[in-house]
């Protein structure tokens, strides 16, 4: 059986970072292991959560991991508190890398044209440092954005597409998967694997949904686990965020805890196995 290690947060309440990719990565057929970076009361939405940073424990449990001889087929980085988490999950790559796996950064920090409040100015450099490392890195537009040094757009066409993949490949990554892009009037996600580009469009909600790019991103690591190419997981991972997020739109209760992912989860299972 395939093994992932995903390290990110986890939060007790609420669909987002590790509460989303082991049930999704699982669901997938795929072992998941586990480096849980601090644990929540809730995810931050739910004002007054508790926090309790487990930075001092990655490297500990990175080593008893190597002492044993496991090894994984992705390692797969979600949400990062600080730059001390990006160093020291930089030498869990550099500790774990193989020639046969492949390393997965969803550069978390940034969206709507700015930086997440709890970032400083130089957090960037160091999540850049990071992608430097991935084989596929995961960026929306805003975070791609501000690790390329790219002014922002409100409009803009292909060519400031081609811009930025390029300098975003210049960090050293080898795939780039664009989300939140919008060209010629579709909305969409833009992939490029060093050869072959594509560009999955989806429909544009009004709405804002948490958690939707956890869920994305854990459901095309697995694809991507699976073997698929760069473009059919993304849009096995698109189709399915996007089911999720037509089963929550009806129920009273999503907007807080994040998008109902489980209701497309039999959906996800399906299309693997075609």
């Amino acid at each position: 059986m395939k093994r992932i290690v995903t390290i990110q947060d986890i939060s007790c309440l609420g669909k987002c970072s590790l509460t989303v990719a082991l049930p999704i990565i699982s669901a997938m057929g795929i072992e998941t292991s586990v480096i849980p970076t601090a644990v929540l009361s809730a995810h931050t939405i739910f004002e007054g959560n508790t926090f309790k940073d487990l930075t001092d424990q990655i490297v500990p449990i990175a080593n008893h991991w190597k002492k044993k001889g496991f090894d994984f087929d992705a390692v797969y980085t979600g949400y990062l508190a600080s730059k001390e988490q990006i160093s020291i999950v930089s030498g869990f790559i550099d500790k774990f890398k193989t020639n046969n796996n492949f390393i997965f950064v969803d550069p978390v920090m940034a969206d709507q044209g700015k930086l997440y409040p709890s970032f400083s100015g130089d957090f960037p450099e160091h999540m850049r440092k990071l992608c430097s490392k991935a084989d596929v890195i995961s960026p929306n537009l805003t975070e791609a954005c501000i690790m390329t040094g790219t002014p922002m757009k409100d409009k803009y066409d292909k060519s400031y597409i081609d811009e930025i993949t390029i300098k975003l490949l210049d960090i050293g990554c080898r795939s780039i998967i664009l989300t939140g892009v919008e060209l010629n009037g579709e909305y969409g996600i833009y992939n490029y694997d060093g050869s072959n580009e594509n560009y999955y469009t989806h429909e544009k909600f009004k709405q804002t949904f948490y958690g939707t790019g956890d869920v994305f991103a854990s459901a095309c690591v697995g694809a991507l686990t699976k073997g698929y190419k760069l473009s059919k997981a993304v849009e096995t991972a698109g189709n399915f965020t996007f089911e999720s997020i037509k089963a929550s739109i009806n129920d009273p209760g999503w907007r807080d805890y994040g998008i109902n992912f489980e209701s497309a989860l039999g959906q996800l299972i399906n299309s693997i196995n075609e």
